[in-house]
């Protein structure tokens, strides 16, 4: 029976088929790799969620965490779970070695990852600790890599990211957080946080906490914020644990989904000695935190992809095995056997709907993964710059679009299952509760949109947005000499056009001073900029499936035009069944849903800014 956690032959299509991520080995950083290692390491992946993490994701989710008197307890099985996670070396796969890590490239990371991230509750804890270990690698001093990282890459101990305030919130530049300078460098922090995860929790024996703060005298709003390491247990010179910090934790939230994972609002320096030592320079906390939380964003996109992907998958199995009404044929004889509701046209139209967006999500995370790698061993400076710029531009609609998105996955999945979705008997449900956090933490998706809008599609004067708009060109131009794709990639191209227009014209409002009509269309610009990129990668695939298909077809004598023989191919063959379900999926996705860019576009030329005219009293009276 096929994984329901994760699709594994398309896994493999994108980094082999498509990224050709093996060639990332002939260069020195991964020369000690190989496919074989690759795959290795995914077959390891793939054995520790089915029989570790996989298993225990229903029992944590009905324990929960607790707050008791001696501080923050996860679910009683996440200890044995963690310990096997630690020792596969997964919190650290692609660390570089010399801060213990196992120096795998970014993208086979992502892959392995994709196999334990539908157990947001277990997940949401070594993540936040790679994330604050990565901060302190490019942050801070020797001594503070040599002090904390080492033992955050190995799970030794956690991490968290203490950046929310109650009043504050997304207004980052309010938080009230203090810290008072020490005659010996440090500093004593004062404050509160809130929603801040794994803050404190019984896993490991030390937290390091980043945490944001405004050392006194610093000026207001975010120009005056700096991040400090906040440890749970000050660390001493040897390495050993010295007294517990003075930050406590008050309460941990009650949440809809995710209700494994410690939300804490915490209490600094309520004796006046909490300890905390400055990351980075005075004042530069926002551009520190910036690197973290386009990592989280990133982290927050395939969250909500994962989830997504593991509701379709088992969605997909249910449809295949429930049998509930008669064949078209047969709809009026009611001694018709009963059929698998995947014969039912409406079910079907929700599996490739489903199928489409969870495919083009993967492949677009996969993508972002890799322009990394090729980053990092790319000698040309300009091509370096062009990888890290097409990320910056693709990373608020990786966060948005994929968390969004991924929740309307798992809605629609549990539309598959009928009643039976909504009952805890099946995972669905949880799936859904889960998933919806992604859309709100690290920094909800209408901040992505303004965060695209306004700075993003402009960064070095709009070359990074060209350079995106010229990939898939690039892809268009490849799949318009295709036949069998011709008319696709005209429809891709005139999203592609309408696009880049759209961004002119917002740029053209800016100038006449129309700045609110920007503004109230970011999200739905965002969302229209998704679904174009999402065309894209899906006929980058469709285009590559083809080739792959027509292959097939000629070691058989099929001809490739004759739709009934490859259907028929099809079924007994399953790489034939694989590219063919590429083809429909593109398909599906550009006829279907990439339709939708020309409503928005419409709609945000309209100039209408409704939003901003109704007056508060008028929403409801």
């Amino acid at each position: 029976m096929a994984s329901t956690i994760v699709d594994e032959r398309d896994q493999k299509f994108i980094l082999y088929e498509m990224l050709n991520v093996e060639d990332l080995c002939k260069h020195p950083r991964y020369a000690d790799f190989s496919r074989e290692t690759f795959d290795m390491a995914l077959t390891e992946a793939e054995k520790l969620a089915k029989e570790v993490i996989y298993p225990c994701m229903h029992e944590a989710d009905k324990e929960g965490a607790r707050l008791e008197k001696d501080g923050v307890h996860v679910p009683k099985v996440f200890h044995e779970v963690y310990k096997h996670y630690c020792e596969g070396g997964w919190l650290s796969m692609s660390k570089l070695p010399e801060h213990g890590g196992q120096g795998f490239p970014g993208v086979i990371s992502t892959a392995a990852g994709e196999w334990f991230g539908h157990h947001v509750g277990f997940m949401i804890y070594p993540g936040l600790t790679a994330g604050a270990a990565h901060l302190i690698e490019v942050y801070g001093t020797q001594k503070q890599i040599d002090k904390y990282v080492f033992k955050m890459n190995s799970g030794e101990w956690g991490g968290s990211m203490a950046l929310t305030e109650t009043e504050a919130g997304t207004d980052t530049g309010n938080l009230k957080t203090k810290a008072i300078r020490q005659p010996d460098g440090t500093f004593k922090l004062q404050g509160t946080k809130q929603f801040i995860t794994s803050m404190d929790q019984d896993l490991t024996e030390n937290i390091i906490n980043p945490v944001l703060a405004r050392i006194e005298g610093d000026p207001p709003g975010t120009k005056g914020i700096s991040i400090f390491i906040v440890p749970k247990f000050l660390v001493n010179d040897d390495g050993s644990l010295g007294r517990r910090n003075d930050y406590f934790v008050s309460k941990i939230e009650e949440k809809m989904g995710i209700h494994a994972s410690a939300t804490c609002a915490a209490v600094l320096g309520d004796n006046n000695d909490c300890y905390g030592e400055l990351l980075g320079e005075e004042r530069a906390g926002m551009k520190v935190m910036f690197q973290m939380m386009n990592e989280a964003r990133i982290g927050t996109g395939m969250q909500g992809f994962v989830v997504g992907s593991a509701a379709y998958l088992h969605a997909l199995q249910y449809t295949k095995e429930r049998k509930q009404g008669s064949s078209l044929m047969e709809m009026k004889n009611p001694l018709a056997p009963r059929v698998p509701i995947i014969e039912h046209p409406d079910v079907r139209r929700m599996l490739l709907w489903m199928k489409a967006q969870v495919e083009g999500m993967r492949m677009l995370l996969y993508y972002g993964a890799y322009l990394v790698d090729r980053e990092h061993i790319l000698e040309d400076e300009a091509e370096k710059d062009k990888c890290l710029g097409l990320l910056e531009v693709l990373t608020p609609v990786i966060k948005a679009y994929c968390s969004d998105i991924g929740f309307r996955v798992t809605e629609t999945a549990m539309q598959c299952y009928g009643g039976y979705g909504y009952c805890a008997e099946y995972p669905v449900e949880q799936f859904m509760r889960d998933a919806k956090i992604a859309s709100i933490y690290e920094g909800t998706n209408g901040l992505q949109s303004l965060d695209l809008v306004g700075r993003k599609l402009g960064l070095k004067n709009g070359t990074y947005f060209l350079s995106l708009i010229n990939e898939m060109n690039a892809t268009v131009a490849k799949a318009q000499k295709s036949p069998a794709l011709k008319d696709l990639a005209a429809d891709v191209q005139a999203a592609v056009n309408a696009l880049a227009e759209t961004a002119m014209f917002f740029a053209k409002c800016g100038q006449e001073g129309k700045f609110l009509v920007p503004l109230v269309n970011s999200y739905p610009f965002l969302m229209m900029m998704g679904k174009v990129v999402m065309s894209w990668m899906l006929l980058w695939e469709a285009d590559i499936a083809k080739e792959k298909l027509d292959g097939l077809c000629k070691e058989k004598g099929i001809d490739p035009a004759d739709a009934v023989k490859v259907n028929a191919l099809a079924k007994d063959n399953m790489d034939a069944a694989f590219y063919t379900g590429k083809l429909a999926a593109a398909k599906y996705f550009i006829k279907h849903i990439l339709p939708e860019v020309d409503a928005a576009i419409k709609s945000i030329k309209s100039e209408d800014i409704s939003p901003l005219d109704i007056v508060d009293e008028a929403f409801a009276s």
